[in-house]
């Protein structure tokens, strides 16, 4: 689900700046409890990363791991960490893509003793390039990842696995991305 607002920031030379307004909310309810899902949050942007499709999508590396103040990212998306709290949410603050101006995080809440409910929210404004990499090609590509970890996270509890299939237009970047090196965007 995406929520597009126009907005303006106005600079400290009273000149407005365009900016588009993006919560960006994935879900998915997964069979389990909780206490089986944190198991594979911990492995986040470890070796072993459970969680996200990292046979599919840049592995997520963080220089000192699940800890407030750890930056890393994936592929070209840079940021630090900048709340967690262990077995609940990890949440990062963005730096790169300049022009990415917000938040992402994964939440993990339990909704009773065997069902638990997996989270990602990207909250952020848009200003400059970004204005048009995030509708043309990063959310297409961000929507992807994310239901693809999704899929790999509810799967270690499957018999049948999920998977959730890419669009054409996801398909078109990405094969964009491997041909033209220099318009790298995963």
């Amino acid at each position: 689900m995406d929520l597009w607002e126009p907005q303006y920031l106005k600079n400290t030379d009273f000149i407005e700046v365009p900016l588009m307004k993006v919560i960006n909310v994935h879900q998915r309810i997964i069979h389990q409890p909780k206490s089986a899902v944190v198991e594979l949050f911990n492995t986040l942007a470890s070796k072993n990363d459970l969680m996200l499709a990292t046979h599919k999508w840049p592995a997520m590396k963080l220089d000192n791991g699940l800890t407030v103040g750890s930056k890393g990212g994936h592929g070209p998306i840079r940021y630090t960490v900048e709340a967690y709290s262990s077995g609940e949410f990890i949440q990062f603050r963005f730096s790169k893509p300049l022009g990415f101006h917000g938040f992402h995080r994964f939440d993990i809440v339990a909704l009773d003793t065997h069902t638990t409910e997996i989270r990602h929210i990207l909250d952020m404004h848009t200003s400059g390039f970004a204005l048009l990499t995030w509708p043309l090609a990063i959310q297409w590509l961000h929507d992807a990842l994310i239901e693809d970890a999704f899929d790999k996270t509810e799967n270690h509890f499957l018999s049948q696995k999920k998977v959730t299939s890419w669009s054409a237009w996801v398909k078109f970047l990405r094969w964009l991305s491997l041909r033209f090196s220099k318009l790298y965007v995963w």
